[in-house]
């Protein structure tokens, strides 16, 4: 069979399979749990590279190929998958629309970029990436559901509050800012407040106007 079987790609796996079943959820006005499901690819990301590079006999060929398949699998989890919730939910105005497309359109180019990055970087050293240009795109994993999370409080349409999500979280995807990569005290931190958001989310997440 073609491709490469390991360990390493397991979580990364299971990111797409949490985004898939996701998707059929929002498609069947459950979009609580495609949000839940979205988190779930959030957290497998974060722990995807840690796993692989445990492999410490990996070739290249195999390196190269987690990488593009971590790649082609963040733009189903957290570039296609977050515009299905937004048009199961309702989102179907010009303006929302296009909030959408440019998401997406904003996501491919973010990954696109990183691959490009990543394999001029690789190719120079050794050394761990210590900053990010841009926004991850993974970051729409604990983004996405904490300003969600607003619509509690304030009861704001929630469609309005969707599209500008992903309106601004499209501009950071492509903006030249640059991020620190979090490393071990870091991951633990979003980790806890991944922990936190889902925990509120999945308890009072029903609460929020969810206009079909």
């Amino acid at each position: 069979m073609l491709g490469y079987y390991n360990y390493t790609v397991v979580l990364t796996y299971i990111g797409l399979f949490s985004a898939i079943f996701g998707m059929m959820q929002a498609l069947q006005c459950n979009p609580k749990t495609a949000v839940l499901c979205l988190m779930i690819c959030g957290l497998c990301d974060m722990f995807d590279g840690v796993v692989a590079r445990t492999h410490k006999t990996r070739t290249e060929d195999e390196k190269s190929f987690g990488i593009q398949i971590d790649s082609l699998c963040d733009l189903v989890c957290f570039g296609v998958f977050p515009v299905v919730i937004g048009f199961s939910i309702g989102i179907k105005s010009v303006i929302g629309v296009l909030c959408m497309a440019f998401y997406a359109l904003a996501a491919v180019i973010r990954l696109g970029y990183f691959n490009v990055q990543e394999i001029n970087r690789t190719r120079e050293t050794t050394e761990k990436r210590q900053y990010y240009t841009g926004l991850p795109v993974t970051s729409i994993a604990i983004l996405l559901p904490t300003f969600l999370l607003f619509d509690i409080p304030t009861k704001f349409c929630v469609i309005r509050l969707y599209s500008l999500c992903l309106l601004l979280v499209g501009v950071a995807f492509i903006s030249k800012i640059k991020i620190k990569k979090p490393y071990f005290y870091g991951m633990v931190l979003c980790a806890v407040f991944g922990a936190a958001v889902f925990f509120l989310f999945y308890r009072y997440g029903g609460r929020i106007v969810w206009a079909y």
